[in-house]
């Protein structure tokens, strides 16, 4: 956990085979906890043009939306960060899945969202935690709002899958700068 940061800095070239970060990929979806076990997590990884499609269709969303020049700029710089990176994993949860536990199970109904959030957030960190001890950098980040009806359609996914995060990922060009932390006792408490 302590070697997982945030690295923006990202390039082409993997510390280590493709097939090893796929393979990670799978095993962290298989084995991160949910609710119930409900399993509604979902990834899908993306090279090459599907990889670049994504981040210039991220790009023409953005620049829509920002209308000072100096902020088109840095939108544009930012998001060149990411499309210079490896490849990228998106992350899905399958709304079908919890629509049905809601139904099965009414007492829980209004929590299996909120578990469904942190179970893909669990599942996220869990990606971003095997990375990092491959040393593959990795950031995270939340652009679904914008792209998920056309990541959908293009990648012919469930109209059921929710998009939640896209984690650029690749080799680490420039590694994270230093990190503070609040004091321990002001975020763990010990009651006895």
């Amino acid at each position: 956990m302590k070697k997982r940061r945030t690295i923006y800095n990202l390039g082409k070239e993997l510390p280590v085979m493709k097939s090893t970060v796929e393979d990670a990929v799978r095993e962290v979806i298989t084995y991160a906890p949910s609710a119930f076990n409900s399993q509604t997590s979902r990834a899908v990884i993306l090279y090459g043009k599907e990889h670049d499609w994504l981040w210039d269709l991220i790009l023409s969303k953005l620049l829509a939306m920002v209308p000072d020049p100096e902020q088109k700029k840095q939108t544009e710089d930012k998001i060149a960060a990411f499309k210079a990176a490896s490849g990228t994993i998106l992350f899905f949860e399958e709304m079908a899945t919890i629509l049905q536990l809601q139904e099965q199970m009414p007492l829980y109904s209004e929590n299996f969202t909120l578990w469904s959030h942190h179970g893909t957030g669990i599942a996220q960190f869990s990606v971003w935690t095997v990375l990092a001890e491959l040393k593959v950098g990795a950031s995270l980040q939340h652009y679904g709002n914008l792209i998920e009806k056309e990541v959908l359609a293009h990648f012919s996914l469930p109209a059921s899958w929710s998009l939640t995060a896209q984690m650029p990922f690749g080799s680490i060009m420039q590694e994270a700068g230093d990190k503070d932390f609040l004091p321990s006792e002001e975020r763990v408490r010990v009651i006895s």
